[in-house]
């Protein structure tokens, strides 16, 4: 089986990422893909989000940091709720609450709620559907799935001069090898260091 590749070429990334916001509207969806480009996390840790998670009640205002149990390894995570993010979800809370008055409501709800029922996320399946169906529209050049925004974050982390060890304590892994695989790095990656040190 072909491992997953993160999107490289910054044209196709930002394509993807606008899908949902321009040319097909669902503010649930475009913040799917916000979500798991901007907080490296796994499909099922950002599934079991809710509202209380990443938005403060009493101070109603964005908390600055999502605090995340992962499920696969069942370490705690701290990640930093950039502007994108925040904006995101900023917009998408704004039409929850045009629907809905009751805002202790709102906060007990899972983000990514699914809309054939009332207590639960959308599943991992749906997640799929949402991320490589906008990947075929816009079509990118290589399948796109869950996992690909993940990889999507290390990958353009490394390449804005983040190190692969910051990154391993990120993604939480459990060595620096694991982490140089994730990031992708292709020969047209290699052939552009030699490029830069042209000595």
């Amino acid at each position: 089986m072909k491992l997953t590749q993160p999107i490289r070429n910054v044209v196709e990334l930002d394509k993807i990422k606008k899908y949902y916001c321009d040319i097909k509207p669902n503010k649930r969806n475009y913040l799917l893909i916000v979500c798991g480009l901007n907080t490296a996390l796994r499909i099922s840790d950002i599934l079991k989000l809710r509202w209380k998670d990443v938005y403060n009640e009493s101070l109603l205002s964005f908390k600055s940091h999502i605090d995340v149990k992962e499920k696969k390894t069942g370490k705690k995570t701290t990640i930093f709720i950039n502007d994108n993010l925040k904006e995101a979800l900023a917009s998408y809370l704004k039409e929850i609450f045009e629907k809905k008055e009751n805002l202790c409501e709102v906060m007990e709800q899972f983000i990514f709620l699914g809309q054939k029922s009332e207590n639960k996320p959308i599943s991992r399946i749906q997640a799929f559907r949402i991320i490589s169906s906008a990947a075929k529209k816009c079509l990118l050049s290589q399948k796109v799935s869950c996992h690909s925004l993940r990889k999507t974050f290390g990958y353009h982390a490394w390449k804005k001069g983040v190190s692969p060890a910051l990154l391993t304590s990120i993604y939480n892994h459990s060595s620096y090898k694991i982490t140089t695989r994730y990031l992708g790095i292709d020969q047209d990656d290699r052939d552009e260091v030699f490029c830069l040190v042209n000595l």
